[in-house]
């Protein structure tokens, strides 16, 4: 009877340390035991990649149920329920073999090719950041994307735990260049650097406004309009840094604005 009682709590004593060194160490997720830091806080910037050897099959399954996975990420948005993983895969392997970091703006997402950066938004508090979609997951039904516990943080989802979201591709990595030199860049100096770039000029009020309009949400650059001899002439500045300026003129001439040039 005894020699039955110990081989009883070998396997048990033996069950739970396999449980407690498999892949995950822990049975359930938890928050870390500390803020991210500022740095920690930043936003990745997105950058063109190739698709990764890991995590891009055109077809897996998981829990018997099959996903696709997207070929490209072009015009992609969704919007539906955010999510975050943190301590339990933390130090981790991701979908596409790199580790899990909670600390870095990374995310899982279960059809985007990997890794596809993504502007996410929380539409509760207009919060937004950019990931880096690493990962597969979330598999609920009702969830559209896992975010890493720093991107979670700086959407102000922690209370909640979930947030309705919504999540577009980033894909034109030259606006995305052009608006991090000018955060990094466009710093005041001489009045004599600062300098515009003009678009184009236009009898059409109603036309400049629109095109100045959409120019500062897609570079998130001040625009004006000045009037003169009956031409309302958009322009956009001022722009104290020599190359985002010429970065910025060449996205506006392969973008439909040959003529544009620098008012030096």
């Amino acid at each position: 009877m005894k020699i039955q009682l110990l081989m009883m709590t070998l396997l048990v004593s033996i069950s739970a340390c396999s449980v407690n060194t498999g892949r995950y160490q822990q049975h359930k997720d938890s928050m870390p035991s500390r803020a991210p830091t500022a740095s920690e806080l930043i936003n990745i910037t997105p950058r063109a990649e190739p698709h990764s050897r890991g995590g891009n099959k055109s077809q897996y399954q998981v829990r018997g149920k099959t996903y696709s996975v997207l070929k490209s990420a072009e015009n992609f948005s969704q919007t539906g329920i955010a999510s975050w993983y943190g301590e339990k895969f933390h130090g981790h392997l991701t979908s596409n073999g790199e580790i899990y970091n909670m600390y870095a703006m990374s995310a899982a997402h279960k059809n985007l090719p990997l890794p596809t950066y993504l502007k996410v938004t929380n539409n509760a508090n207009s919060q937004s950041v950019i990931v880096r979609v690493n990962d597969r997951g979330p598999f609920h039904q009702n969830r559209i994307i896992d975010l890493s516990y720093s991107a979670a943080y700086k959407l102000g989802m922690m209370k909640t735990g979930v947030a309705n979201v919504t999540i577009t591709a980033i894909t034109d990595f030259a606006v995305t260049e052009i608006k991090q030199k000018m955060t990094e860049n466009n710093l005041p100096t001489d009045s004599e650097q600062r300098k515009y770039i003009q678009v184009f000029a236009t009898k059409n009020e109603v036309l400049a406004n629109k095109t100045a309009q959409a120019l500062e949400n897609l570079y998130q650059i001040n625009t004006i309009i000045p009037m003169n001899d009956g031409l309302f002439r958009v322009q956009i500045g001022p722009i104290n840094d020599e190359e985002a300026l010429n970065t910025l003129l060449t996205s506006l001439k392969k973008s439909g604005y040959p003529k544009a040039f620098s008012l030096k």
